[in-house]
């Protein structure tokens, strides 16, 4: 078997997923330099708890009274789109990252690179929206990216879903990723607790499965001719 050894050692991404991914990336090896004393000093170990509190977790309580506000302090909306930039811990950040770069790998090759990340940022709001109306009385803060991975996962269901009526095969066939996905967190819930992340989650990836009937190619001319049909 011939080998192409001007072949690239890993495969190709898509410029809008490094622009995504590299983020978290670069605010995950901060903060666990610091937390390992690398940098920082002794007051490294505490960054992460001061990011989520004062910067970016995305706080229930403050939503809603900003909503009560008209959005008072507009400074605090950033949360909204910034809380996704940090992780409980390298673990919960290195999982994310994998699934993103996969998952946009996979998104974004079909994908316009604005798609993704309407898809993107539509789940990260629109899941923070729903962890902080959907939960009453919630207080813990929302962080993490996967909400917006979520939200590729709606977005590649799209794919197979758009797939597999093609070729005439039952679509609901599509909605097996999510549906393990699902049932590993209700066993993972069970046995270790959780906590209602996966309001946003679930929120992230049916925003990702809609909006790609606007934003996938050819999706906004689909959606009107579906209702030029009815």
């Amino acid at each position: 078997m011939d080998k192409d050894y001007n072949a690239p050692p890993l495969n190709p991404l898509p410029w809008i997923v490094w622009v995504l991914a590299l983020p978290l990336i670069a605010i995950e090896t901060v903060l666990s330099l610091a937390e390992s004393g690398f940098v920082g000093g002794p007051q490294g170990a505490g960054w992460r708890l001061e990011l989520v509190q004062f910067h970016l977790g995305l706080y229930p309580e403050l939503l809603r009274a900003q909503w009560e506000a008209g959005g008072h302090p507009f400074a605090e909306l950033v949360r909204l789109i910034g809380y996704p930039l940090v992780h409980i811990s390298i673990t919960h950040a290195v999982f994310a990252v994998v699934l993103l770069l996969a998952l946009g790998k996979m998104v974004g090759e079909i994908f316009r690179w604005w798609a993704v990340l309407v898809v993107v940022l539509g789940a990260t709001v629109l899941g923070a929206v729903a962890y902080t109306a959907l939960v009453p009385g919630n207080r813990m803060p929302l962080i993490g990216a996967y909400p917006a991975v979520y939200g590729l996962i709606g977005a590649f269901t799209f794919l197979l879903w758009v797939n597999l009526a093609k070729v005439g095969a039952n679509k609901y066939r599509a909605f097996s990723l999510i549906g393990a996905l699902l049932v590993f967190q209700l066993i993972f819930g069970l046995l270790f607790g959780a906590g209602w992340d996966w309001v946003a989650d679930i929120t992230g990836f049916a925003a990702g499965f809609l909006l790609s009937f606007v934003v996938s190619p050819g999706g906004w001319a689909r959606v009107m001719d579906k209702l030029r049909q009815r």
